[in-house]
């Protein structure tokens, strides 16, 4: 779901001593409010009066939340944007990112969508101001890229136009992963994130040949899985909303993929009624179907497995437990401790963990799942600010789940909390690393709602692994190389191929790791 800016969680994990990156990231908003700033307008200059500022005091007074949601609040005690944009200037005036007072003049779009996406503009400059990993912001006044930008926004007439100017600002930092999303790829995004929604299982999509809206795949035990609905069934109503398509993929009453998505999310407990058209069927209508499916709260694993039993250099039976994780999300490291306790029970004696083509995700569900496979107070990685202070974050008497060899996958689709994982893992000499040099993205991310729903995503710090190795643009280097095809096949296919063990079998990566496996276990240590 999220491919390239994978989030830093800002919370503390109970299992580790800290997360010490950014617990102030609106220490400005604490330090009282300045009365030297202003914010010029065309045809008016709104100075800070007594009054605002005393108003402004005690609304920051009561709210003792996060800065995102005083900023809000402020907001709403104020008439128009004019307001919101003067109470971000005067409570940011006074941090230590503003040596002087801060006078911004720009026009205000008088269309109200337009002029949305500049409270959104004010709102995330806001952020990378105070959070950015680069303090020069690529050696750019950070502060007069916010009045040019404003400008450019002024005669645009659409807000998608309006979020083009935005972006443009967030490319002058010279950091691709520093970006803002829709708010419906933030839904998508939180999804993915979260691995949990309230709906009926149902992945859709529109077919880009036909125009039809067809079912991608239904979630394994969900209510669509249990009414009989197949991959590749056309939908043709949602609660008698007729779901046709022009050939060019537009719906003919204008409502797209996302919004019919939308229709059959919902509150756990109420139903929605779908008709479908079989989609190996000719077209009679027999094949047509009309189903009533209850809602229900969707648990989206990240993580798929199985045990491939071998012999050994020595003849031996073993068992290996084989686990892929696609992605880091809030139950990865949930639900790989209840993987590995049931292949503890299965007799497993030897592990592969397959991160190829994980793109990241959540950098503490990285951190937590290494703790799965580690013991002690070792440190999982050190974090870089972006005053170049470094911190480590270590665990606090860890336990591992397993003490049996371990061998970890990868590839350059290998990224972000990826190689965080497998650097953690191989620098703390618990696995071995076979496959090929990951990405080498060694940045981290936080992302931020903003009032309309939409996200920012902003570089916050770099990392290095536990041994001190840089990885940004780099990538982690395997101890054994090695290639396979079989990656081209599509995850889902295979875990519903019966054949799915004799293809793992045939990967030549995995015969590899089976290999190191029998080193590692005719050795008698887990390293």
């Amino acid at each position: 779901m999220e491919p390239l800016c994978p989030n830093f969680d800002l919370l503390k994990s109970s299992r580790l001593t800290s997360i010490p990156l950014f617990s102030h990231r609106f220490s400005c908003l604490n330090r009282g409010i300045s009365k030297k700033s202003s914010v010029s307008w065309p045809c008016a200059s709104y100075n800070h009066n007594s009054n605002y500022h005393q108003a402004v005091k005690r609304e920051a007074s009561r709210q003792q939340s996060s800065g995102h949601d005083l900023i809000r609040s402020i907001a709403k005690g104020f008439i128009g944007f004019s307001a919101a944009t003067m109470a971000l200037a005067s409570i940011c005036a006074d941090s230590p990112a503003f040596a002087e007072s801060l006078t911004v003049a720009f026009p205000v779009s008088r269309s109200q969508e337009v002029n949305t996406v500049q409270r959104t503009l004010v709102e995330a400059w806001g952020l990378i101001r105070e959070t950015f990993v680069d303090p020069t912001f690529n050696h750019q006044d950070w502060d007069l890229k916010l009045q040019q930008t404003m400008v450019e926004i002024f005669p645009l007439k659409s807000a998608d136009a309006a979020y083009g100017k935005i972006r443009g600002m967030l490319s002058t930092l010279g950091d691709p992963f520093t970006r803002i999303i829709s708010p419906k790829e933030y839904q998508s995004f939180r999804i993915g994130s979260d691995g949990n929604l309230q709906g009926v299982g149902l992945f859709i999509s529109v077919e880009p040949k036909t125009g039809h809206l067809v079912v991608l795949s239904c979630v394994e035990g969900s209510p669509a899985a249990r009414a009989g609905i197949h991959e590749g069934d056309e939908l043709i109503e949602i609660n008698v909303l007729h779901a046709v398509f022009e050939t060019s993929g537009q719906r003919l009453d204008g409502i797209d993929s996302e919004a019919a998505a939308q229709r059959l999310r919902g509150q756990a407990g109420t139903s929605v009624t779908v008709k479908l058209h079989a989609g190996n069927d000719s077209g009679s209508g027999s094949s047509i179907k009309e189903v009533k499916l209850p809602r229900e709260l969707i648990r989206l694993s990240p993580l798929s497995s199985t045990v491939i039993p071998h012999r050994t250099a020595d003849g031996r039976l073993s068992k290996t437990g084989y686990v892929k994780l696609s992605t880091f999300s809030q139950t990865a490291a949930t639900d790989m401790e209840n993987t590995i306790h049931e292949m503890e029970n299965q007799g497993v004696q030897s592990y592969i963990l397959d991160l190829r083509n994980n793109p990241g995700g959540l950098v503490k569900a990285g951190l937590d799942v290494a703790q799965i496979w580690l013991d002690g107070t070792e440190t999982l990685v050190n974090t870089v600010d972006r005053d170049g202070h470094m911190s480590p974050i270590n665990m606090i008497n860890g336990h591992a789940v397993t003490h049996d060899p371990l061998v970890i996958l990868v590839n350059e689709g290998s990224a972000s909390a990826s190689e965080i994982l497998a650097g953690a893992l191989h620098d703390n000499g618990r696995a071995i690393l076979v496959g090929h040099k990951t990405f080498g993205k060694g940045k981290i991310q936080s992302v931020t709602e903003l009032h309309d729903g939409s996200a920012l995503f902003v570089t916050v710090a770099k990392y290095l692994s536990p041994a001190l190795h840089d990885i940004d643009q780099v990538g982690i280097a395997p101890d054994v190389q090695c290639t396979t095809d079989m990656l081209n096949s599509p995850k889902e296919t295979l875990m519903k191929d019966k054949s799915f063990v004799s293809s793992l079998e045939a990967d030549s990566c995995i015969m590899v790791a089976e290999h190191e496996l029998d080193i590692q276990e005719s050795k008698g240590t887990a390293s």
